[in-house]
């Protein structure tokens, strides 16, 4: 089923893309292999443990830190900082607790500003504007054309909810998110679009509070197919195979991470 108008948000706030996601494993230097021979992305070490997956110019759109395998935070672009400062008073206003970023979070996260909050899944969002260029040009770690990146963003995320019409009204009515479609069937499921990629955030109610998966673009659609084979190859475990979406009409696969998602 599908529902192509948008539906209006009560604020002007502008979100423009998925800038950036931060996600934990209990040894991110197992993402390595898998982030750079299999996905194709750089990989820059940072402080202690971190981990750096580098998709384009800028510094890095991953971040993998150590921790409880399965922890995740999302990273939503504004323009500018006044774009961030008035998305922070919209949001007070709303209710919504808003806590500034600290020196060290801006410093990790290579932004100029972040302010962050949770939704009603208890997922956390971070809103964040001018974020930092990588050193040099992008050095893909298997030879790729590249990944469809700039004002779209790196991607998309797909949040698993316990109750979806709470998630669903913060996105659009908050943070302005507009609606691209839905399912009824066999899950309740919200695509939401904040450019012209078809989604840039999907919510699937089935009881949790987790992410469920993240999508990255290939330029070509080669790409795709050598990193099928090269999931086999590794023996990682294929939680989908090889086939096209009907929404966004992505040809892709889903593959588990070192983190279990």
């Amino acid at each position: 089923m599908t529902g192509p108008e948008d539906r209006p948000s009560i604020v002007a706030m502008n979100v423009a893309s998925l800038g950036y996601l931060r996600i934990t494993a209990e040894d991110p230097h197992n993402w390595a292999g898998f982030a750079d021979h299999v996905l194709g992305m750089e990989v820059v070490p940072g402080e202690g443990d971190v981990l750096h997956l580098r998709m384009d110019d800028r510094h890095h759109r991953i971040a993998i830190e150590p921790g409880p395998a399965g922890g995740s935070c999302y990273g939503w672009e504004m323009a500018d900082a006044a774009a961030l400062d008035a998305a922070a008073g919209e949001l007070e206003a709303a209710g919504i607790l808003v806590t500034p970023g600290t020196k060290a979070e801006l410093e990790s996260r290579r932004v100029a500003g972040m302010i962050h909050c949770l939704d009603p899944a208890g997922h956390r969002v971070e809103l964040f504007c001018g974020a930092d260029r990588g050193d040099g040009e992008f050095n893909p770690g298997r030879e790729i054309s590249g990944f469809k990146t700039g004002d779209l963003g790196l991607g998309h995320v797909v949040l698993m909810v316990p109750d979806l019409e709470p998630a669903v009204r913060f996105y659009t009515d908050l943070l302005g998110f507009r609606l691209s479609d839905y399912m009824m069937t066999p899950f309740k499921a919200t695509f939401f679009h904040t450019n012209p990629r078809h989604h840039s955030l999907a919510l699937l109610e089935v009881g949790v509070s987790a992410l469920h998966h993240f999508m990255v673009e290939l330029d070509d659609v080669d790409d795709v197919g050598r990193g099928y084979d090269l999931v086999q190859a590794e023996g990682i475990e294929l939680a989908r195979t090889l086939g096209r979406h009907t929404n966004d009409r992505m040809i892709s696969f889903y593959a588990r991470t070192p983190s279990g998602f």
